[in-house]
């Protein structure tokens, strides 16, 4: 079928990615990123740290990403290409903005397999048949029983994403819809059994037991992390029968599904606690020890049955994920891969259209990350950050490419690009920060781990140095960027090690005042129009097949440039 066959090989490869991935293939990628081992855990850390405010940081944090999601469908369906997220930066910044984003992406990609896994032995754990499979300390390592689950379960993975990327995108369709509807009927039961309206408002603390600052401080507890995904029908846009049209839609109609079954879920699960358990405070609303919070409420509620239902989904849904990440972090190799900064190897393709080697170096990734971070909840924080840094190149990329290519067929445009856009480096700069000062220097540490391995490629690779693209000035904002929002978040007021020098609401200030010079800081640095162009151009091959424009029309202010 010629449908099929999407690109040529680049050179050195033997086969091509396949334009395989249908509108439906796409939404259920992108909704069964953001419904996993999230669903099952984020609501009580949540309302551990706002009581029952931790609805306002869902519905905040919902806001914070829809606009990021907009952002991501406009850019997904102009440059429909594979790893969308490391390719975007490329475009307008140059090879080396591509790689930190990339890699940055690359960190959160690749360990969310692991984390699901954890999530899935966590929420099992509650159980008493299936204690064996974790410690005690639920921040303890996992037993050698768990860690053979948590292998198998990725290597599964791996297997099903070998197989190709049709196969990847129709098992996860049958997987979503499963993990879909488990969360909507939780909230409907629960809601219906056992709901006490007065949870909401004479708990300890009454409706916002820790103010303002518990509100912003759940967010990086699993409620972004939660959230998250939605980017992945981008990320796969490479293989999508029509990412012109399709890209977009199930961008958007995935996070507004998600971001629905969220809210309502810590709706349902706050009125169904016991009134009892929050009487003094919200440490252990569902009780000590517990760690399958909505399996112990359906079994307070008499509802058995949902009970068992909750324990196969605690299978289902973060295996769903996983899967999807596997293949995500796959496509983020590979657009590293051709963009010179990893080794070529990561982008040869098998007959069956997927990039086999960067599919098994997720693999191997995923395994480490098993062993240094061992819960589920050490594990979000980092990848909430690296998240948030992947997602806030997106707005700064398609401020940068409208202006400096603006010849180029832009099938969905975000609305009110001078706002939304803008906006978006914000929410995602805020992000960032609420994560804390101790997250924050961890991840920065390994992108600067990154950028030194970046650096061995381009004195290594004289094809690489000779690039056009490789413009140091136009990523010159990168390194003041991350700077800076490592010492707001020293002198914050948020996670282990802040110097809280900054008032409340006064840092929040700081941070989007800064945003907002960065942002236009970093548009005004893009590279050239004809050197834009020429970046774009060396992608045609992945363009060439579904009828977009391969030279637009060069306009826009040129700037000067420095070339490596």
């Amino acid at each position: 079928m010629a449908s099929e066959v999407v690109v040529r090989p680049g050179e050195g490869q033997l086969h091509a990615l396949k334009r395989v991935v249908g509108f439906w293939g796409l939404l259920f990628v992108s909704l069964g990123s953001i419904i996993g081992s999230g669903w099952l855990l984020g609501a009580l850390g949540a309302a551990q740290t706002a009581g029952p405010a931790s609805i306002i940081s869902w519905l905040l944090a919902a806001v914070l990403l829809v606009v990021l999601a907009l952002i991501h469908a406009d850019l997904g369906a102009a440059y429909p290409v594979a790893g969308g997220t490391a390719r975007y930066p490329h475009y307008a910044f140059g090879a080396l903005a591509g790689f930190t984003a990339g890699w940055a992406g690359y960190l959160q990609a690749v360990t969310i397999a692991p984390i699901e896994v954890e999530g899935s032995i966590t929420y099992l754990a509650s159980a008493p048949w299936a204690s064996g499979i974790k410690m005690v300390n639920p921040d303890s390592t996992l037993t050698p029983i768990g860690l053979l689950i948590a292998v198998l379960s990725l290597a599964l993975f791996t297997v099903i994403n070998l197989l190709g990327a049709k196969w990847l995108s129709d098992s996860n369709i049958i997987l979503v819809i499963w993990k879909t509807a488990v969360p909507v009927l939780t909230i409907v039961v629960l809601i219906i059994l056992t709901f006490h309206p007065g949870n909401f408002s004479q708990g300890a603390g009454g409706f916002a037991p820790n103010g303002i600052h518990g509100i912003f401080a759940a967010l990086p507890l699993g409620v972004v992390f939660a959230l998250q995904g939605f980017e992945q029908a981008a990320q796969m846009a490479g293989e999508a029968r029509n990412p012109k049209k399709d890209v977009a839609r199930a961008i958007i109609i995935a996070m507004f599904v998600g971001a629905a079954i969220y809210i309502l879920l810590e709706v349902a699960f706050i009125g169904a606690l016991n009134p009892g358990d929050i009487a003094h405070d919200w440490k252990n609303p569902v009780g000590a020890g517990s760690f399958g919070p909505y399996y112990e409420l359906a079994i307070a509620a008499g509802a058995g049955w949902l009970a068992t239902v909750l324990l196969i989904d605690a299978v289902i849904s973060p295996a769903g994920t996983g899967l999807v990440y596997v293949g995500t972090s796959a496509r983020i190799s590979y657009a590293l891969g051709e963009d010179d900064a990893l080794p070529g190897s990561l982008t040869k393709v098998s007959k069956r259209g997927v990039p086999f080697g960067s599919i098994l170096l997720s693999f191997v990734v995923g395994m480490i990350a098993l062993l240094p971070f061992p819960s589920w909840q050490s594990l979000v924080g980092l990848v909430t950050d690296a998240t948030a840094i992947m997602y806030a190149f997106a707005p700064v990329s398609l401020g940068a490419l409208v202006r400096q290519h603006s010849g180029r067929d832009h099938p969905y445009r975000v609305p009110w690009p001078s706002i939304l856009t803008p906006f978006g480096f914000v929410a995602a700069n805020l992000i960032i920060y609420w994560s804390g000062f101790e997250a924050i220097w961890k991840l920065l540490t390994a992108i600067l781990l990154g950028r030194i391995i970046f650096e061995i490629a381009l004195r290594r690779s004289k094809s690489l140095q000779q690039r056009r693209d490789i413009d140091w000035r136009a990523a010159s904002w990168i390194w003041p960027w991350l700077i800076g929002i490592l010492v707001i978040g020293l002198l914050g007021r948020y996670g282990t090690g802040s110097l809280n020098v900054l008032p409340e609401w006064i840092d929040i200030l700081f941070v989007v005042v800064f945003s907002l010079i960065m942002f236009y800081y970093a548009v005004s640095l893009a590279m050239k129009p004809d050197d834009i162009a020429a970046a774009v151009e060396e992608d045609e091959f992945e363009f060439g097949s579904i009828d977009l424009p391969l030279t637009p029309k060069v306009t826009g202010t040129s700037n000067t440039s420095d070339k490596g």
